[in-house]
């Protein structure tokens, strides 16, 4: 699965839309120690929680007929706004020199989002990503699926 080597000092964050883990590898790329540096953790509940109205309508050009407009996926723009935050977050780091390698694990939508808006600065100490969600898992867990070859 992974075709990186998972470095001493290697950063390692496992992302989805609402929870972050910033973690540090204190061992090798043989045996890892990811250690946590970090959490970020926002609520972000399904769409259907978030919304308040139904879909707004308009009438079409000749005013005969109505047509409903798509509600918004509060959801999906809450999990765009978090990776926008992540990105900041590791700018911030990457800038004071807390890391020069990093591995991205998120699921393929936020792993998207993540690459869309981080800085160059970041982009250039990334050495692998991983697209999955591995947020519920223990780091041991995780240490395991980025180890396997």
């Amino acid at each position: 699965m992974a075709e990186f080597r998972l470095v001493h000092d290697a950063w390692v964050v496992v992302a989805d839309g609402e929870k972050a883990l910033f973690l540090r590898n204190e061992g090798d790329a043989t045996y890892p120690n990811l250690q946590v540096v970090r959490m970020m953790h926002e609520e972000n509940p399904p769409t259907r929680e978030q919304g308040t109205d139904r879909p707004g309508r308009y009438n079409d050009a000749r005013g005969m007929h109505k047509s409903a407009v798509e509600e918004t996926d509060w959801h999906r723009i809450e999990k765009e706004r978090f990776a926008s935050d992540i990105a900041e977050r590791l700018y911030k780091m990457a800038h004071r020199g807390a890391f020069e390698r990093l591995v991205l694990v998120a699921p393929p939508l936020v792993l998207g989002e993540l690459r869309k808006e981080m800085h160059k600065e970041v982009g250039d100490r990334v050495i692998g990503e991983v697209a999955k969600t591995l947020t519920n898992h223990t780091v041991s867990d995780i240490e395991k699926v980025l180890t396997q070859g």
